[in-house]
């Protein structure tokens, strides 16, 4: 193996071009982006950033001269175009075809639109957040289409900065779906305690030029639009590839893509020999929760990146790679911090501290196991210890013996 590609620019694939070469990897090596920008950190984007906190040159997650000594052909602002899975060669969009002996795939997400966005703004790239920082301020009016996490974020940023925010979300609870509905109605009350018109259980239909409609033909005024309704992976490239593409480019548990079955169905065959995904846009099956997922968040991507990046330079040592993710939001003033997998839980129950003081500490059980853990407003050392306890796969029983459940 003397040529190795890496397609995403990303923390994904930066993380697996620091692994490759840590590891002993000496052959050609290059990085593809579609960005002109060198590997940046995208959390701050809604925070620090879009609050004028940070400046842009904070965000660089390596200096020219720490990306100068991993020796790369580093190509920026060229996206990847097609892949010829049988002639092992990835087409950009400058035309140029590139070889490849193996190649990871960590080219991440973009923002879902709706319909007539073009005049709104989304919150994905750096050229993002600097765009909408320039129209936020004293007395602007923002609408969010959106209560998640990017958001929620975004709102409470624009707040701060004395913006008049409302924030839409369709769902009766915002991130009910994900952190449950109690815990979500903690975090609602925080908006509205700092001003946020936040209207859940309302669906819009388009985005105009002086806001948003609704499906029941209301018009939510505003002088700029946030569209945070989720995002898309970017697999469009590997169209017609060969391998198989759900929600995600599809992967087995060491991170490998899999080639499409034969037929109509074009369910998961084979392994593909050499190609491998990381971050946001792998999903990939962890054995930990015997459970398919794809998870967006920081720390994911970085580890992910590390594991496909051994795992395809070490063939015969392969392991799989099996996580207990982990993500952290701040809003108000709250850290929130969470291991594990808190979709699909069956119950939550208050292990430590009080939800009406927005300082505790909340259990997820799946079945008869403890599968999450989310923290608002306590110290790191609360939660971290909680960590180990998802990762051995401890029952609720044990884990959670005396429960308060919600």
């Amino acid at each position: 193996m003397r040529r190795i590609l890496v397609v995403g620019a990303s923390a994904a694939g930066l993380s697996a071009v620091e692994t490759l070469r840590r590891e002993g990897y000496d052959g050609t090596l290059t990085l593809v982006g579609d960005e002109p920008h060198p590997p940046y950190d995208r959390p701050p984007l809604s925070k620090q950033i879009l609050a004028s906190e940070w400046e842009r040159d904070r965000l660089t997650l390596r200096s020219a001269g720490e990306l100068g000594a991993l020796e790369l052909d580093l190509r920026l602002g060229t996206a990847a175009t097609g892949l010829d899975l049988d002639g092992r060669a990835v087409l950009l969009a400058d035309g140029t075809r590139v070889a490849y002996d193996g190649l990871i795939v960590a080219t991440g997400v973009r923002p879902r639109r709706l319909p007539g966005d073009g005049h709104a703004h989304v919150l994905r790239t750096l050229d993002d957040a600097l765009a909408l920082r320039d129209r936020l301020g004293e007395g602007r009016r923002l609408v969010v289409v959106g209560a998640g996490f990017l958001g929620a974020e975004a709102a409470a940023v624009a707040r701060g900065l004395g913006a008049q925010v409302t924030l839409l979300e369709p769902a009766p609870v915002p991130l009910g779906h994900a952190v449950g509905d109690e815990v979500g109605r903690v975090l609602s009350a925080a908006h509205l305690e700092h001003g946020v018109d936040l209207r859940t259980g309302v669906t819009v239909r388009e985005v105009t030029g002086g806001g948003v409609r609704l499906a029941d033909g209301e018009l939510v005024e505003g002088d700029e639009v946030l569209v945070a309704v989720g995002s898309l992976p970017n697999t469009e490239w590997l169209a017609d590839s060969g391998l198989t593409v759900g929600d995600g480019l599809v992967c087995d548990e060491y991170c490998e893509a899999v080639r499409e079955s034969p037929g109509p169905t074009k369910s998961p065959g084979s392994a593909t020999g050499g190609v491998y995904a990381a971050g946001d846009v792998a999903r990939w099956h962890n054995p930990l929760f015997g459970a398919p997922m794809r998870i967006e968040h920081r720390t994911n991507a970085a580890e992910q990146g590390m594991a496909a990046a051994r795992n395809l330079l070490h063939p015969q040592a392969r392991k799989p790679f099996a996580p207990v993710p982990y993500f952290w939001s701040d809003q108000y003033g709250m850290k929130i911090q969470a291991f594990g997998y808190l979709r699909g839980h069956d119950e939550v129950a208050v292990v430590e501290g009080d939800l009406a003081e927005r300082r505790f500490l909340v259990a997820y059980r799946r079945g008869d196991h403890l599968t999450g853990v989310l923290a608002v407003g306590m110290p790191p050392k609360a939660i971290r210890g909680w960590r180990q306890a998802v990762a051995v796969r401890s029952t609720w029983h044990d884990a959670v013996p005396v429960t308060g459940a919600l």
